[in-house]
């Protein structure tokens, strides 16, 4: 016989890691902290990780997050991405409450309704970044911000799914 098929594989006692609890936050900052890597571009065209993740992370699992949460992980993507200091508090709170009665209001989401939830939410964060910039007084045309729009839409199963093997590995499964 195969020796794996000799090998015990009984997972009863088993639970997540101690250090389980803080994992969705360290993910979502070490994903803002992507900003802060020396790449030299004219346009921003890379998305805005720690957003990615934190969407990715929420849409996954509600239970790790609690609410306050939201506030303390924008300031610090505030900090790294050079965003004003409330722009990511204040966005990603608002995420927060508009998923929890998402998640109140429906009964079932599939992997369609998921990402089409998240386009629509990287799309209010690329418009509110584009109107931000015009009132700071920054000429930026709208289709400077299609590029990061279209990277960051096209780029979320990537990050639901490393999200879901992260998940899947603090909770030792």
């Amino acid at each position: 016989m195969v020796r794996a098929a000799l090998a015990s594989t009984r997972r009863i006692g088993k639970g997540p890691y101690a250090f389980a609890t803080f994992v969705p936050a360290t993910t979502v900052v070490m994903a803002s902290l992507l900003a802060a890597l020396p790449i030299v571009a004219t346009s921003g065209w890379y998305p805005d990780f720690g957003f990615l993740v934190f969407i990715s992370w929420r849409l996954l699992r509600s239970d790790p997050w609690p609410a306050w949460w939201a506030a303390a992980l924008g300031f610090v993507n505030d900090l790294f991405t050079g965003y004003p200091l409330g722009f990511s508090i204040a966005l990603w709170s608002a995420t927060m409450l508009a998923l929890d009665l998402i998640d109140r209001r429906t009964m079932w989401r599939d992997y369609w309704i998921e990402w089409v939830l998240a386009a629509v939410l990287l799309a209010i964060d690329n418009w509110l970044q584009w109107r931000l910039a015009a009132i700071v007084g920054a000429r930026v045309p709208i289709t400077m911000m299609v590029p990061p729009l279209a990277i960051s839409i096209f780029v979320f199963p990537v990050s639901a799914w490393l999200v879901s093997r992260i998940d899947a590995w603090r909770l030792g499964r």
